[in-house]
Formats: structure tokens, sequence, C-alpha cells
């Protein structure tokens, strides 16, 4: 009975790493309000820049899918609008795109003269070293909030969900069910 108890425990506790991933990722819809297009002159590379992208991020294209796709690219056909063997090409007017590595992740639209017009973006995942926190100038550690993501303009979590607090749930609650294995 204990091995069966510890079993749930272990999978409870799981969940609740995946949970506490999830909680941190943010969701960012591509061109803000103007969504995927090739109208207006939309500066995706400047829309990218004003963003930290991370592993677990979702990127969301919306578009008109009878004038628009996208296509995940290598950096050559990236730079050179090349559509001949994408990655990955989705079509629906409304995808979703986990980020699950680091590094460049290179979308455009196929559309021909699309990509040339600037419907192409860069999403950069950086490396985020784990860093001891530098000490204050009086010595002793500083409390300083952790930096808010660069995302005004990304989708939010719903209202009302105190993250940390979750997290802090979830943890009491292994620890409960841990008390009864």
């Amino acid at each position: 009975m204990a091995s069966v108890n510890r079993s749930v425990a272990l999978l409870v506790l799981m969940a609740e790493v995946v949970l506490l991933q999830l909680c941190q990722a943010a969701e960012y819809k591509v061109g803000d309000s103007a969504g995927w297009t090739s109208i207006g002159k939309i500066d995706y590379k400047q829309w990218a820049a004003t963003k930290t992208f991370k592993v677990g991020d979702v990127i969301h294209f919306e578009y008109n899918p009878k004038f628009h796709n996208v296509m995940q690219v290598t950096h050559a056909m990236y730079r050179a609008c090349n559509a001949s063997a994408p990655l990955a090409t989705f079509t629906t007017g409304n995808d979703s795109i986990t980020i699950t590595t680091q590094g460049h992740h290179l979308f455009f639209c196929g559309t021909p003269g699309h990509c040339q017009a600037g419907q192409k973006v860069d999403i950069n995942v950086l490396r985020t070293p784990v860093a001891a926190p530098a000490p204050s100038p009086s010595g002793k550690p500083s409390m300083a909030p952790a930096p808010s993501p660069n995302s005004a303009s990304s989708l939010k979590a719903p209202a009302g969900i105190d993250h940390p607090k979750l997290g802090l749930a979830m943890a009491a609650f292994v620890v409960f069910v841990l008390g009864f294995a």
C-alpha cells in the first residue's frame, strides 16, 4: 500500500512541475492587434525585438487563410525568402506554436511576395543562465522584485490566479499526500 501512495505522490509532484512550467510561459500574438498580415507595413522584426521569448512560450499567428500562411524555415531559407521546402507549414489562420528549444525560430508567409514585403519574423529564444543574485552595495542581500516580462501586448493568464500561491498550494498537497504514504 505504501508503494501505491508513493506512486500517487510522485505523479502529483510531476503534475506540479508541469503546471509550474506552464504558469511561467507567456503567449504572444504575432503582430499584436494587427496579426499576421502583409497589409499595413507591420515591422515584425521590431515586434519581436520588444519581447523576451522563453522555452515554453506560445507563439500565436492569426491571419486570413485565404491570403496567408505560416512557414517555419531554416536560416538560409529565411534570408532568401525561399518557400520551396519549409520545415513546417501552418494554414488554419489561427495557429499556435509552442517554443520547445532555445535559439532562432524563423517563420514567414509563403504567399509569393509576402516574405519579401516583410511578412517574416525571427523568434529568438535566448539562453537564460541561472545566476546567483548580485550583492547589494550595503553588503546585505538585495530583495529587488523579479523583472516583469516585456510583454505589454502579450496575452496574459486569467486574472485572479496567483501562480506562486498555486505552486505553494500544490507543494503543500504533495507533502500532505506523502504524509499518508
